[in-house]
């Protein structure tokens, strides 16, 4: 794909990884509501054994199989329905993305596939599965769907098999596999965060429109310009006799600005070519503090499904951003 097409691809065509992480995570708890968070440990960290559910353990793995096969195989129906149906197919082709916006893209793709890959071990922990076969299989299966965007993306003329997406979703997975492994939880949370643009004074109106859409939801899951990924880490799991509260966090996080393209802020409309490289790409780092949600305490079992979904999102406080050579601070970061 050369280049005047990749820029004719990216203005008629919206990012999935973001869309394809919420719609997944929604899909999984809507239908584990009444099971999502039956533990598999008590408050002591101790292990459950499987034997204390001889007559559930079958009749639940197959429950969760289903429940998988459904929830994954309808979100990736859904993203078919919404992205490839209407595009030419082609033969399996590769694409290097790996420049494009920032690697925004890419810390998405990460986060889709952690937060996905958490959601599924929980299931898998509620059959009764041993331990570390729920973490394996839960943050595998999350890789694993989520490299079948990228085998979706080969078989289309207008993107390609992205080995930068891919790394991403292993990152991402691993993430969450390595402190399940070590820790038993996760002490290091990956969350996400969005505040609006305004494209109105820069003249780029329309452009932000037939690029990143018009609504709100649109222009959340692609406008990379308002998109801040963060990994919050949890004081007290780490420093255990501190006096923190428990549901306090540190978080750092990274976002970018100035992109009016995936690679560069060139582009053609109706034949004609428009040049904004006077608008500065650029990189943002942020330090903030955060709350874990899942720390609340409540006996509602919908309630913590909540939490734990809204968990997935950063908490809006004030933050610290290193961005263009200088630090400010931002009163409310969303």
């Amino acid at each position: 794909m050369n280049k005047a097409s990749f820029y004719r691809c990216i203005v008629r065509n919206p990012p999935k990884g973001l869309a394809f992480g919420l719609l997944l995570l929604l899909s999984l708890t809507a239908f584990t509501q009444d099971s999502l968070f039956t533990p598999s440990y008590d408050s002591n960290q101790v292990k459950i054994s499987t034997i204390a559910l001889p007559n559930k353990v079958p009749s639940r793995i197959r429950i969760m199989s289903a429940v998988n096969i459904a929830g994954y195989g309808g979100a990736l129906l859904a993203l078919n329905n919404a992205w490839y149906k209407n595009y030419p197919r082609s033969s399996f082709h590769a694409f290097n993305d790996i420049k494009e916006w920032q690697q925004v893209d890419k810390v998405g793709h990460a986060w889709t596939a952690y937060n996905a890959g958490k959601v599924a071990c929980y299931l898998w922990r509620w059959t009764g599965m041993q331990d570390k076969k729920a973490i394996l299989i839960g943050g595998l299966s999350s890789a694993f769907y989520m490299t079948a965007i990228e085998v979706m993306d080969g078989f289309s003329a207008e993107w390609g098999w992205s080995w930068g997406d891919v790394g991403a979703n292993v990152l991402g997975s691993g993430l969450f596999m390595a402190q399940e492994l070590r820790w038993k939880t996760q002490k290091i949370q990956y969350k996400f965060s969005f505040h609006g643009k305004n494209y109105a004074g820069l003249g780029l109106a329309n452009r932000a429109n037939s690029l990143f859409g018009s609504s709100w939801y649109e222009r959340m899951l692609k406008d990379y310009n308002g998109q801040t990924y963060w990994l919050s880490a949890n004081i007290r799991s780490f420093f255990p006799t501190s006096k923190m509260p428990k549901w306090i966090n540190i978080a750092v996080g990274y976002g970018a600005d100035g992109m009016i393209g995936g690679f560069d802020n060139k582009w053609t409309s109706n034949g004609i070519p428009v040049d904004r490289s006077d608008i500065k790409r650029y990189r943002q780092w942020y330090l903030a503090p955060d709350i874990d949600l899942t720390k609340i305490k409540t006996k509602k079992r919908g309630v913590k499904i909540l939490l734990e979904f809204l968990n997935s999102f950063k908490f809006p406080l004030p933050s610290l951003e290193f961005s263009n050579g200088r630090f400010h601070l931002n009163a409310i970061h969303f």
